[in-house]
């Protein structure tokens, strides 16, 4: 098969050594800032928060949360282009969702006179939110697809990655205090470009199990 697509995810694989010298341009970033944006989420939730690491003071501080564990994720933070760190909010609330119904309004998909009636999906959220008013179950679900969007736009622009479930979460909610503002990060991704001398995992075929095997036609 030799769709644009299918040619994409063939060429997309998880980097082990990036090139530090190499760096995203600020275009592609923007774009794929705006396809992060794009993304589905659940009732359009959108129960998120993407922090972009590229100075090198941020690298540091992200770099120092894997003193206590995943040492073998920490590389990729000074040899990657940028670390996006992908965060939910723990406790998605009805206020959150009147900010996503506003927006709406703004945007001009919903009339104004119907906001009361757009919280109608909210009712996905509450069958979602357990006694103590947690989420995190429903929300952390959210950022995978957003995740999985990023991998595909980022293959599509030839940039590599590597996502990162290899991090400390309690460590960056410390570290990232101000910018998660009450989100909680379980998943990271290194963009950049390969190193072309060292990355081992470049040359591996891609290994999938065949169709017939998880896909059932009715």
């Amino acid at each position: 098969m030799t769709h644009q697509i299918i040619s994409d995810l063939n060429s997309r694989y998880t980097t082990k050594r990036f090139d530090p010298s190499k760096k995203v341009s600020q275009e592609d970033l923007d774009v794929i800032l705006e396809a992060i944006r794009l993304s589905a989420s659940s009732i359009n939730s959108q129960p998120w928060k993407f922090i972009v690491i590229e100075s090198d003071k941020a690298k540091q501080r992200m770099h120092d949360t894997f003193i206590n564990k995943f040492q073998f994720n920490q590389p990729h933070v000074f040899s990657a282009s940028h670390i996006i760190l992908f965060a939910h909010n723990p406790a998605y609330t009805r206020a959150n969702y009147e900010a996503v119904v506003d927006k709406g309004i703004e945007d001009k998909r919903t009339k104004p006179e119907d906001k009361e009636s757009a919280f109608g999906g909210f009712v996905f959220a509450e069958l979602n939110t357990d006694e103590t008013g947690n989420t995190e179950a429903w929300t952390k679900a959210q950022t995978y697809i957003a995740l999985g969007n990023t991998l595909h736009t980022v293959a599509r622009l030839n940039i590599d990655s590597t996502p990162m479930e290899g991090i400390d979460s309690e460590m960056i909610s410390k570290e990232f205090a101000a910018e998660l503002d009450g989100h909680v990060c379980h998943v990271a991704l290194a963009i950049g470009y390969r190193d072309e001398n060292t990355d081992y995992n470049a040359a591996f075929p891609k290994s999938r199990l065949a169709m017939e095997d998880i896909v059932v036609k009715l």
